[in-house]
């Protein structure tokens, strides 16, 4: 390995395996996507999507993601698609069952296995194709479909990539309680985004990393965006904006009343699609509370031009308190000063972001973000933000791959 590692901890001539929970096709931002191409700059890579599940087929049949993935397992479609230089992506030419719903860990282990078992043939028909010999593995946090694949794939190395604590969600909580530990623990090497998640797999594995994140931050430049979106205009006052998925699970829906009402002349937009809860919160009923609805992702940008200031309203639980706040960066890298909730991720933005320690907080901090703003410090801020790059984040993870080795 030693003779492919230069100095800046760069991994050169490799095959490299990644799974993960998002399929390329996704619609949304990916870090699985963003760290696999930056592999293939310098090794080849597939991507591999997870497999179709029974459940998933009866729900969404006439989706054409399905309907996709059903000719590939008929055999009336190719599951090996080239995506760039050095990059595949494969759909496997299988189906798993369901499973999550059984009672027991030892009978979800039985049937999990078999599903491993189908899911690392599909792999090795692609890994024949392409003549992959030695090889990586790279598991984005997939516990379950991943549980097995090191014992049927053989990689050279295995490397567990843990980017959200998902042991707080009920569906990952079931069983991911007894099998993700056992994961980290039999991975040769697991790397997380945030040191909280680092200090997670520290317990079960010695050889866990901290690698930081990564982000797109070519769109997030203030000069691009002259012209406002039509959908804020008449929109008067100190903007205060938030971007992201509105789901109250993680956000906290009392800090967003107690800024709209507090301060009237206040104008608070949130970008993004909303769940349940917040589609039936008081905060429709505010004049100064504006909903936009989801935007494509290259638009965001001219939203954030707009906001005087950006915040993230976390909620504090085990959902949010190890996660790497990605928006923030983007809210750094258009210069914004940034209110947002306290976190042990946040940490490392303490010198860029004012920190709010309670809900009472954030008005004040608010109000003392407007009043200190100015072009120097959007030019620090930006700047900060642009050390954030996928390039960095990769290069730490061939770091730990070096000092595992």
């Amino acid at each position: 390995m030693k003779d492919k590692m230069d100095d800046k901890h760069s991994l050169r001539g490799y095959d490299i395996i990644v799974i993960g929970q998002q399929p390329w096709d996704t619609e949304i931002g990916s870090n699985c996507k963003n760290i696999a191409i930056e592999f293939s700059k310098s090794n080849r890579v597939l991507y591999v999507n997870s497999p179709l599940d029974r459940i998933t087929l009866y729900r969404n049949k006439k989706d054409e993601k399905i309907l996709k993935r059903l000719n590939v397992i008929n055999g009336s479609a190719d599951g090996l698609v080239p995506i760039q230089d050095n990059i595949w992506n494969l759909y496997p030419d299988c189906m798993v069952e369901s499973i999550n719903w059984l009672f027991g860990n030892t009978l979800f282990d039985i049937a999990n296995k078999y599903n491993n078992y189908k899911f690392a043939s599909a792999i090795k028909r692609a890994i024949k194709l392409l003549g992959f010999k030695k090889f990586i593995l790279f598991n984005d946090n997939e516990m379950f479909k991943g549980f097995y694949l090191k014992d049927y794939l053989n990689p050279f190395l295995s490397i567990y990539y843990s980017r959200d604590y998902m042991l707080a969600v009920d569906y990952w909580k079931r069983h991911g309680e007894k099998f993700e530990p056992k994961l980290i623990a039999k991975s040769d090497v697991c790397v997380a985004n945030s040191v909280f998640l680092a200090d997670y797999c520290r317990k079960y594995n010695p050889a866990s990393f901290y690698v930081g994140q990564g982000c797109e931050l070519d769109l997030f430049e203030d000069s691009k965006y002259p012209v406002p979106p039509t959908d804020l205009a008449g929109i008067t006052g100190p903007v205060i904006g938030y971007v992201g998925a509105l789901e109250s699970i993680r956000l906290d829906l009392e800090i967003i009343r107690r800024i709209a009402t507090e301060k009237p002349e206040w104008s608070v937009v949130l970008v993004g699609p909303e769940d349940d809860l917040f589609k039936s919160s008081e905060l429709h009923q505010l004049s100064n509370v504006f909903f936009t609805g989801i935007k494509p992702v290259r638009t965001l940008p001219a939203y954030i031009k707009q906001f005087d200031v950006c915040i993230n309203p976390q909620l504090l639980n085990m959902v949010t308190i190890g996660n790497y706040p990605r928006k923030i960066d983007e809210y750094l890298a258009m210069g914004k000063p940034v209110v947002a909730t306290n976190t042990k991720a946040m940490e490392a933005f303490s010198d860029f972001v004012y920190l709010a320690d309670s809900k009472d907080d954030y008005v004040t901090l608010i109000e003392k973000a407007l009043k200190q703003n100015n072009t120097e410090l959007a030019r620090k801020r930006r700047a900060f933000a642009l050390e954030h790059t996928w390039e960095n984040s990769v290069s730490s993870i061939y770091k730990a791959i070096s000092s595992y080795l």
